[in-house]
């Protein structure tokens, strides 16, 4: 419209002629229309787009606005709406791919629990078949023991008569002097389950008591105090004994009234079946008063027979009874090295009868080998013992005459010349001592020859008895001749040249074989009055008692701490450790030969000089001897010589090798107010195969924290608390400890799992040694002329410590019951050594060195607190321990050794194809 009025006006203007107005009609108009249109265009649009805009805020959430009234504040935010809306496609897009992932992993857990199905379905059929096991094993636990009790006969007590029941089936021998068990012991009083109790009267009672010698009765009273098989009821007693000498002569009484007040005893019985007699004699002059009485069929136990008194098998010749209430001095004991000493042999004696013919006949050494022998052997003895002194062939020393009042003593028999401290230092300078038997043949023994005998033992020089008729102490139950030489009187020309030609070796052995007999059977009166028991109780063939063990006092703890597993005791190289146990501790075997042993072993251990076993037949383990254990690994004993099952390592990886198919082992171990250090211990024992408990001893009085909580290691830990501060109740025979090995280990000791089987694998096969892994030696410093103990590395050994050691448990018995008493007093005055005087007690009895296995040389764990062989003083005591305990043995047992254990392909290289064979090396 504009445009046409525009138009019509510029026609107009033309048209009429008035050009000019029109034109300028024309220009106000258009600057008219032109004002115009940017006023509406400045005015209006503005509002009318304010109006759209703000009808757009109103539709939406008043929250939400964007277009709508801001303040500052979210106008400022308005800058970063861009960003935002990059970063709401950013999350959009992760939420798209989380999304798919979450559809993937419900699928997977959807499979996962098809799967967990399944494995459930698959435990309820292992129970099922582990019901079914177990039923068919309490099935042939069932039928086993069937067949055990078909194939065992059922056994009752026998019915025991007591002392007041009438004897009326009792056979009578014809004559006292015929007695022997079999006719004169009554064996229904003592059987095999009894306990072999022993009824002691009280000398005081009766008025032969106070006859006897104060020092014998006070001692043969201490020692039956402390007897285990000495009972106070004598209705129940097997044997009852009556002690009557010494007696002292001023006040002795008559042969008839000692006669008549034995028959008095209560318990006497008419005839004294049961009954032993003891007569101890402290001097050589001590008479034989009981060869006047009748004892019925009484047993009698004395130092002095003669041959129609003596009854072999049922009466007793015991040893003097020197040391009565005193324990022998081992520092005065001279030492059983040198072999040789000053004199070939001596003697000294006097007998009044024989010296004059003696000295009317002096014959050189010569005539005396050519013939023309004198009638009478003591003479013949004393002329060629002259020769061979006059000879100067060799030091010797023989007096026939005392300088002094020579003892008492029987008729025929040698009197003893001097004072017992003058004769003992003769004999220390002796290889041999002589000892000459009565001339009477029908003296089989007396109290002089006995004394004579104990004396030459005391003090290491070999026994040489001329005359083979003697009955020497307990001669029925010890091999004299590995102690002493018994040579006919006849032989006296001869005895020269068999004393010259006995070789070192061999004469140690008898000396070494001598000093034990002495410290086990003669020295104290509690050896004299248990060896009188033990020969006793064998002949009646009734198992010993059993040997006490140490009662654990178990300190209260709390556990249940989880063991953590170090990465160390994880490493196990190539060796298998064989199959863990997943049973309950299982305990060795109790020792079940008491009832044959005694008629099987008797000569065997009465005899052997490892130990005094008349003590100890009755342990409760039985140690298996090399000799019993040849074959190795668990299979067959007998191998083909060409192809076969074997060899290959898998029974030996399989099982633990060995006769013995099942057994374990305990670990002691000694700890003193180190609880961290102890844990750690601990912990590294978890998982251990073969392990059947832990005996912690707590040497300290200070118990431990009651916060402390002990790790959990899938075996029992028994914390054992002791009377005092000691080394030596690291071998203390526990009760507590039910296996026959046992490991003894440091609280800081550092040992792998592969190591500690290893070492348990060879102490199986060397029963009766230490198997450990440290290794000492001693040695001989020639300047001091002494020994020393030495830690440095070495191409041999002769101690193996027992900080890191297998030991057996009836070496326990005997380091704390019968080792002597100076070695453990003296581990408890330096605190140390207490390893040392166990390596010494097994050499000792074995003759053998200990087992070193593995090439470690240390055990202690890093970052441990110092241990007490960490003091400047620690090797200087045990100096002293080695020297000390020589002199209480007499001489040196540890043994030299360069051999050490490893596994049997060590270091060997094999090919590819069969290393998986010997997984177990």
């Amino acid at each position: 419209e504009l445009m046409t009025g525009y138009t019509m006006l510029r026609n107009v203007g033309v048209g009429n002629g008035g050009q000019p107005w029109v034109l300028r009609w024309s220009s106000r108009i258009r600057l008219t229309w032109l004002s115009f249109t940017l006023f509406i265009i400045l005015v209006f649009f503005p509002l009318i787009a304010h109006y759209y805009l703000t009808t757009i805020d109103d539709a939406d959430d008043a929250g939400k606005r964007i277009f709508g009234p801001r303040t500052g504040n979210e106008l400022c935010e308005v800058k970063h709406v861009q960003d935002l809306c990059r970063i709401r496609e950013s999350v959009s897009e992760e939420l798209l791919q989380l999304e798919a992932k979450r559809q993937e992993l419900n699928s997977e857990i959807a499979k996962l629990n098809l799967k967990i199905e399944a494995c459930k379905k698959s435990i309820e059929n292992a129970k099922q078949d582990l019901l079914q096991l177990k039923n068919v094993i309490s099935q042939t636990e069932h039928s086993y023991k069937e067949l055990m009790a078909q194939n065992q006969p059922k056994l009752s007590l026998p019915i025991r008569l007591l002392p007041d029941k009438d004897d009326v089936t009792f056979p009578l021998p014809k004559s006292n002097r015929n007695c022997r068990l079999h006719n004169c012991f009554d064996y229904s009083r003592c059987p095999l389950t009894s306990g072999f109790p022993v009824y002691v009267y009280n000398s005081d009672d009766y008025p032969f008591g106070s006859s006897l010698d104060p020092l014998i009765k006070q001692a043969f009273e201490a020692t039956v105090r402390t007897n285990v098989y000495v009972t106070e009821n004598a209705n129940i007693a097997c044997v009852y004994i009556i002690l009557v000498g010494e007696m002292q002569e001023p006040i002795m009484p008559k042969p008839t009234e000692l006669e008549q007040q034995l028959h008095s005893l209560p318990y006497w019985r008419t005839d004294g079946h049961n009954h032993l007699i003891i007569n101890l004699s402290r001097k050589s002059e001590t008479q034989n008063f009981i060869y006047n009485i009748s004892t019925g069929r009484a047993m009698i136990a004395q130092s002095t027979f003669y041959d129609v008194q003596y009854r072999p098998g049922f009466d007793i010749v015991i040893s003097p009874l020197v040391h009565a209430m005193s324990e022998p001095n081992f520092l005065e004991i001279p030492p059983q090295v040198p072999v040789k000493r000053k004199y070939l042999f001596s003697f000294q004696g006097e007998k009044i009868e024989s010296l004059r013919s003696s000295l009317q006949e002096v014959r050189s050494f010569e005539e005396e080998i050519e013939g023309n022998a004198p009638a009478d052997y003591d003479d013949r003895i004393i002329t060629t013992l002259k020769a061979v002194q006059d000879s100067k062939l060799d030091f010797v020393l023989v007096e026939f005459t005392c300088k002094n009042q020579p003892k008492a003593s029987l008729p025929t028999e040698w009197a003893l010349c001097g004072e017992r401290d003058d004769r003992l230092e003769l004999l220390k300078l002796s290889t041999f001592a002589l000892i000459i038997t009565p001339g009477d043949t029908h003296l089989v023994i007396s109290a002089g020859c006995a004394m004579r005998l104990f004396e030459a033992l005391e003090v290491g020089a070999i026994p040489v008895v001329l005359g083979e008729q003697v009955q020497l102490p307990y001669n029925d139950v010890i091999r004299w001749n590995e102690a002493a030489l018994i040579i006919p009187k006849p032989r006296i020309t001869e005895v020269h040249f068999l004393l010259r030609s006995i070789s070192d070796n061999d004469l140690l052995a008898m000396r070494r074989q001598g000093r034990f007999l002495w410290e086990t059977y003669f020295s104290t009166s509690d050896s004299v009055f248990s060896t009188v028991l033990a020969i006793t109780r064998t002949r009646i063939q009734i198992p010993a008692a059993p040997i006490r063990e140490e009662t654990a006092v178990e300190i209260p703890h709390r556990s249940g701490k989880a063991a953590g597993t170090d990465p160390n005791m994880a490493d196990n190289g190539d060796l298998d450790l064989g199959p863990v146990e997943t049973e309950p501790p299982y305990a060795s075997p109790k020792y079940l030969r008491n009832f044959t042993l005694t008629a099987m072993d008797m000569y065997r251990n009465w005899n052997s000089a490892p130990g005094p076993f008349h003590l100890f037949p009755y342990t409760p383990f039985d140690p298996v001897l090399p000799s019993e254990a040849k074959f190795l690994g668990s299979g067959t004993g007998f191998r083909p010589i060409g192809g076969g099952a074997g060899g290959s390592g898998k029974e030996f990886q399989a099982a633990l090798g060995g006769n013995v198919p099942r057994e374990q082992f305990t670990v002691v171990m000694l700890t003193y107010e180190r609880e961290e250090v102890l844990m750690n211990s601990l912990e590294r024992l978890n998982g251990l195969p073969y392990l059947n408990k832990v005996v912690v001893v707590w040497n300290s009085p200070k118990l431990p924290s009651e916060d402390l909580l002990w790790p959990d290691i899938g075996v029992p830990i028994m914390v054992v608390r002791t009377e005092k501060n000691s080394l030596n109740n690291r071998f203390l025979p526990w009760d507590e400890i039910e296996t026959e090995a046992i490991l003894s280990i440091d609280d800081d000791a550092h040992l792998r799992h592969d190591e500690i089987m290893f070492g348990f694998r060879v102490w199986r096969e060397a029963r009766d040694r230490i198997v450990g892994f440290p290794g000492r030696y001693h040695a001989w410093d020639i300047p001091h002329q002494s020994w020393l103990y030495n830690s440095n590395y070495s191409c041999e050994l002769s101690m193996v410590l027992t900080g890191a050691a297998f030991f057996h448990k009836y070496y326990a018995y005997l380091y704390s019951y019968v080792m002597p008493q100076a070695i453990r007093d003296m581990v408890d005055e330096y605190i140390n050594c207490e390893d040392i005087a166990m390596n010494f007690l097994v050499s000792h009895l074995t003759r053998k060195p200990p087992i070193k296995v593995t090439s470690r040389w240390t055990f202690r764990c890093p970052g441990c607190p110092q241990a007490l062989s960490h003091d400047d003083s620690h090797f200087h005591e045990r100096h002293k321990c080695i020297n000390f305990f020589v002199k209480v043995y007499g001489y040196m047992p540890l043994l030299y050794t360069q051999f050490r254990v490893d596994s049997v392909l060590f270091k060997t290289r094999l090919p590819h194809d069969k290393t998986k064979c010997f997984k177990f090396i």
